[in-house]
């Protein structure tokens, strides 16, 4: 089945989050299942991590976007156990700080979008000026209206100075949100992820199903597309994701680049280096050759 193709939000298209199943688990019933089919985008997406560090030419930002307990933390989890975490960045976005709000809204997302060669991942990202912001009238509507094509603006820039951007809208239903909640209430283990204003949000689900539905519609274009990933079940969402994620980054056409240094050159240097290794190991093991046995 072709993730991409199926979860990608179209340009211009109408998005309904109620009438999309959270609990979707394509051709697989379980885990089990899936798991040989992870594992295999996985290894590709470690590859062409590898590819994208050695060719320097491009980069990949991921945006995770839901509801509190969607997942996005689990997700990170994921994407970044298929990855060599030198050439990562994670950056989460919380409530602004006083220097942020001092500048403009895209100030502090700009600052955390990878170099060439690289991945970020932002946990949450520049859209919380599009829904947070929103839902609790921080700025009025003539302020966050205006920001859908400043955001369209900013991603444009990025993927002109080929950064790959790739953002996921984790969908869960409100069941599935109540179900996880209660799991980090009976679990001493989460009890660090409980925080009171996840059930003061939890309120203004219509609101936020609104908010996150037109910044999904206004902000799914061509060169940096939205996806909304049935996320209920955490083995399908790390399945469509990666499989997402590999294919994205196969389109790139990546190839290593040619060497720098003359090769015939380096192998002289390096067959000299071994002829005289070996002579060492020649000469000290005739220096400690056994005595011979009476």
């Amino acid at each position: 089945m072709n993730y991409y193709e199926k979860f990608r939000v179209k340009p211009g298209s109408k998005v309904h989050l109620d009438n999309i199943d959270a609990s979707f688990k394509g051709e697989h019933e379980n885990h089990r299942s899936a798991l040989p089919e992870i594992q295999d985008y996985n290894r590709k997406i470690r590859d062409l991590q590898y590819l994208m560090y050695a060719e320097h030419k491009h980069s990949l930002l991921i945006c995770l976007q839901g509801r509190d307990a969607a997942g996005k933390d689990g997700t990170i989890n994921h994407v970044l156990s298929a990855m060599n975490p030198q050439g990562c960045t994670v950056t989460g976005f919380k409530q602004p700080t006083a220097e942020e709000l001092d500048h403009d809204f895209l100030w502090r997302c700009h600052k955390a979008v990878p170099r060439r060669g690289n991945v970020a991942i932002f946990n949450r990202s520049h859209y919380e000026d599009v829904l947070v912001q929103r839902v609790h009238q921080m700025v009025p509507k003539e302020v966050w209206s205006k920001r859908y094509d400043h955001i369209n603006n900013f991603e444009k820039l990025l993927t002109d100075n080929n950064t790959l951007i790739l953002k996921f809208y984790l969908h869960i239903d409100a069941k599935e949100q109540l179900a996880r909640f209660k799991k980090r209430i009976d679990d001493p283990t989460r009890h660090w992820k409980i925080s009171e204003s996840d059930y003061t949000e939890a309120c203004y689900w219509d609101a936020y199903t609104g908010a996150f539905q037109d910044a999904l519609e206004k902000c799914s274009t061509d060169y940096a597309p939205w996806f909304v990933i049935p996320s209920n079940h955490k083995w399908f969402r790390n399945l469509a994701i990666s499989h997402i994620v590999a294919k994205a980054m196969e389109s790139l056409d990546m190839a290593f680049p040619k060497p720098t240094e003359n090769i015939d050159e380096i192998k002289k240097k390096y067959h000299s280096l071994d002829q005289r290794e070996q002579k060492k190991g020649l000469i000290s093991g005739e220096k400690k050759s056994p005595k011979k046995k009476k």
